[in-house]
């Protein structure tokens, strides 16, 4: 009976649809619950000189205020550097920073109080922009190099040279469900803990730290999240940690929710970032160096900065050997908001950067894009001497070639490029462009003791089956596909799984669900745990029947030995009665991963997941207004564990990616304030917005040459990255605009105005 390779539905699918499903928010309180809200910074940067809390405590239904001073232990819910106080001591270092904690008798009442305090500030310099950063030399760390070569004296010999500047915004995770948590203190000290949150260890860790308790007296569970896009790996924690100590001060339990403002203001987005490149190449494309240099705003503490732009550099390559690169990020310290956690977690924006260099270098030659990509990639799979990337990492599973030829062919790229080009000839105001982009992402932390899951697995006297794992759930279908794995390794339906909350008391020590190893760290942890309990039963059916282990065959659910055969269930049976254990714990740790950040070498991953989209545009030269037309995709998820899932992934992935690149606008004003904290002033992508025609396939060649679970890949973020096909055809559109010597240099997000800017740069006019 074969459960994994089938395209089943999500497993919440109906409860999603029908509002059954239970949320933080949803879950029933005890009485007396008290509700939290954190009073704001105003300023970017200053010296606290007072606090009237005064009115705030006065204030009605409100029970205590906290600030500093009184807080029962550590001071601190950053992931690690100890950087980041729950309530700031002495000084703000962004506006939207906690300063202190109100608890009241309604969530509204609460936020009406503390919107009473009154602080008094001494204001510092702030530093707001990357460019304030560079001036003033405020960073988090000094600058970081990777390199191959001698790509400066490669540089001065080049047969041709393109340099440039791409700025690319940031982006708001917006997902559905805010940051929320729920406390509920317990005898003995002990604390449950209920959050939205893709790492419940280190929630369990930070709430142990914040009321002084070791780990073991805090439980975190996490049943499901409403979207998480890695604003929930790390923002999780202030609310947690500020709910545990005002329970454990007042002994009632305490839930805090942010509103949708204030989710914005306080918490981490993706990086903003500027790139700046050189690159030399010949009369075909082909490059022979390249100089990168990616300055990175991380805001105002360390969060995840550092390990986001070392990803940022580790795929400023993408499917390109790069035969002598240098690559430099500077991480940028500002008083924003500290950026965080997002969908390929720095991968995205050092890929566009890259992506900027080969459109570059086509447009200068006047060659179709496509073409020149292809002379620069990786040598594919097989090839006797694989290419090394610029880290030293080998590239033995290269597969882009022949899914982009499998992809330009199916969607018709040549005759539609040339087609459009005639279109736009004829057309006055009106400009269509498309464009190719491949994509090659690395799959585990770089992180290397993350690379590591556990499992839990119990089998009842019935045969039914109950998983834990760590991973969790935030509508990406991860339980669906373990489940699905679990059901394979037991030959049973999908009807005998069961699959609980992530509870640190059940499995502990957990990664984060994040770095898109969901599936391939839980999947193969459950698989060893049932593998265990399969072997088990075949020790004891040999046993039984006197044969070695190697004569007991398990097929489709069944065990044959000695000319007979047993259910799974009559085995399960079998084996309560003879008092074997049904139960076992599943460990995987990702083999091959060894990494040096410092020195830039090593292999950071397990494999890569390939992939590439075909993006085709219309933008109307008067206004900046456009649309995508149509979207053709061909990505590589090894043999999907579940092709539904695999495809909604990849439609939403390129949506958001997409999103990020053209309407997403972050916009802070002089005094650092973020203007775009709301649905109504932050645009994402509405269902208007997806491609009119939207072509999804995964490549049906796909394996993995690694061995994952049941040989699939990883398949969360890579697909976002082809959203930079869509922004690539916007440039394609622009350049259209002009006589072919100017380039557009057309920064993210492409909004509107930035088209039109655009526009005029083509057509001679001051913008």
């Amino acid at each position: 009976m074969r459960t994994v390779h089938k395209p089943l539905p999500h497993d919440a699918a109906r409860l999603h649809v029908t509002g059954e499903a239970v949320y933080v928010d949803d879950i029933p309180l005890p009485a007396n619950t008290l509700h939290l809200a954190f009073g704001l910074s105003t300023v970017a940067h200053g010296d606290i000189l007072a606090l009237d809390l005064d009115e705030v405590r006065q204030a009605e239904g409100v029970v205590a205020v906290l600030t500093a001073s009184g807080l029962p232990a550590a001071n601190d819910v950053s992931p690690a550097a100890h950087d980041e106080p729950l309530l700031a001591i002495d000084k703000v270092h962004f506006v939207g920073q906690p300063v202190f904690l109100v608890a009241a008798e309604s969530h509204l009442q609460a936020r009406r109080a503390a919107a009473l305090g009154r602080i008094s500030y001494r204001q510092l310099p702030s530093i707001l922009s990357i460019e304030d950063a560079l001036a003033a030399d405020s960073q988090l760390e000094p600058p970081l190099n990777y390199r191959k070569g001698n790509p400066e004296q490669i540089l001065g010999k080049a047969p041709h040279i393109v340099s440039g500047r791409i700025g690319i915004g940031g982006q708001e995770h917006f997902y559905l469900e805010g940051q929320v948590a729920l406390a509920v203190p317990l005898e003995g000290g002990d604390m449950l803990i209920h959050s939205s949150s893709q790492h419940p260890t280190e929630i369990q860790h930070k709430v142990a730290e914040a009321i002084g308790r070791p780990m073991h007296a805090v439980r975190t569970e996490v049943r499901r999240m409403g979207g998480g896009f890695g604003g929930k790996e790390s923002q999780g924690n202030a609310p947690a940690c500020a709910c545990a100590v005002m329970a454990m001060l007042t002994g009632s339990a305490c839930k805090m929710r942010y509103d949708r403002d204030d989710d914005m203001a306080i918490t981490g987005k993706r990086h903003d970032a500027a790139i700046r490149y050189r690159a030399g190449f010949d009369d075909d494309g082909r490059i022979q160096a390249v100089e990168y240099i990616q300055d990175i705003r991380c805001g105002w503490s360390r969060d995840l900065s550092l390990p986001v732009a070392d990803r940022a550099m580790l795929h400023a390559d993408n499917c390109y050997n790069l035969p002598a690169v240098s690559i430099t990020s500077t991480r940028l310290r500002t008083n924003t908001q500290s950026a965080t956690a997002f969908r390929g977690f720095g991968g995205p924006q050092g890929m566009l950067g890259c992506e900027r260099v080969l459109d570059h270098i086509a447009f200068t030659l006047g060659k179709d894009p496509a073409e020149v990509r292809k002379v620069n990639f990786y040598a594919p799979q097989n090839t006797p001497r694989p290419d090394r990337t610029f880290y030293d990492m080998p590239v033995e599973d290269c597969v882009i070639d022949d899914i982009i030829e499998e992809l330009m062919e199916s969607c018709g790229y040549a005759e539609r490029r040339a087609e459009i080009r005639a279109w736009n000839r004829e057309r006055e105001n009106l400009r269509r462009g498309i464009a190719l982009s491949p994509v090659k992402f690395g799959i585990s932390f770089t992180l290397t003791h993350l690379n590591q899951a556990g499992a839990l697995v119990h089998v009842y006297q019935d045969g039914s089956i109950h998983i834990n794992h760590g991973g969790t759930e935030m509508g990406q279908g991860l339980f669906i596909k373990v489940a699905q794995v679990a059901a394979e390794a037991f030959g049973q339906p999908m009807e005998a799984v069961k699959i609980t909350a992530t509870d640190t008391g059940k499995v502990p020590n957990t990664s984060p669900t994040a770095a898109s190893s969901g599936s391939d760290l839980n999947g193969m942890a459950v698989k060893r745990a049932c593998d265990e309990i399969t072997g088990r039963l075949v020790d004891l059916l040999a046993s039984l029947h006197q044969v070695k282990p190697a004569e007991v065959k398990f097929r489709n659910g069944g065990f044959e030995v000695g000319g007979g055969s047993y259910s799974f269930g009559e085995t399960i049976k079998l084996a309560y009665m003879n008092r074997v254990s049904l139960s076992a714990t599943g460990f995987y740790a990702t083999p091959k991963v060894i990494w040096d950040r410092i020195a830039g070498k090593g292999r950071p991953f397990f494999y890569f997941a390939y992939g590439a989209a075909v993006s085709e545009v219309v933008i109307d030269t008067l206004t900046g207004e456009n649309r995508i037309l149509r979207a053709d995709i061909l990505h590589d998820v090894g043999k999907s564990l579940n092709p539904a899932i695999d495809i909604g992934q990849i439609e939403g992935g390129y949506v958001q990616g997409a999103g990020w690149l053209t309407t997403e606008e972050l916009v802070w004003n002089a005094d650092g304030k973020l203007m775009t904290h709301a649905p109504s002033t932050y645009k994402i992508p509405a269902c208007s917005d997806r491609p009119r025609e939207f072509n999804i396939r995964l490549w049906e060649q796909g394996r993995n040459r690694e061995h994952t679970v049941y040989r699939s890949k990883a398949v969360g973020e890579p697909p976002l990255m082809l959203g930079i096909s869509a922004f690539l055809a916007l440039s394609d559109a622009v350049a259209a605009c002009g006589d072919g010597s100017v380039y557009p240099h057309l920064d993210a997000p492409a909004t509107p105005e930035r088209i039109l800017a655009a526009v005029a740069r083509q057509q001679g006019v001051r913008a």
